[in-house]
């Protein structure tokens, strides 16, 4: 499971002209779901995110967490994280889980998320084409992939 942080401002992601989450201060989530992953994989994941200082202090030091700044969060389904470029030019997505195990484990994540964080998380539309507007607070913005923990 492959996840990009992002730590913003405000965010939006709009489905057909609808906005179908948004929020202020807090984390874009855009995660990559493949068919190894496990409720491990999830639970790790949602665990460190939730732990994750990467917001400011008063001196301006990244000390905080998301839970220290009562930030909100939303995550955004994402299989081209999965891209393998290392032959020709077209992004091969043969390492992102298909659809039939992807959502379940995606909404899975979501509710560990929500466990972490005790509130809500905003989430775009599972394999919908979406508009995500970003202002990222930095920027920051953090790569973290459940198969390198060490």
């Amino acid at each position: 499971m492959k996840a990009v942080i992002q730590r913003v401002k405000s965010v939006s992601v709009t489905v057909d002209t609808k906005v179908v989450s948004s929020i202020e201060i807090g984390l874009l989530i855009l995660l990559g779901i493949e068919s190894e992953d496990t409720q491990e994989d999830i639970d790790w994941l949602a665990g460190k995110i939730a732990r994750l200082r990467i917001f400011s202090d008063e001196n301006d030091a990244m000390n905080l967490s998301i839970l220290d700044v009562n930030g909100d969060a939303i995550v955004v389904s994402q299989f081209t994280l999965h891209a393998s470029t290392k032959k020709g030019n077209r992004p091969s997505f043969i390492m992102a889980a298909r659809p039939d195990i992807a959502i379940p484990l995606y909404e899975a994540f979501v509710l560990q998320l929500e466990k972490e964080l005790n509130k809500k998380v905003g989430t775009g539309i599972f394999g919908a084409m979406m508009d995500v507007a970003l202002v990222n607070d930095g920027p920051v913005t953090i790569v973290i992939d459940s198969k390198n923990r060490t």
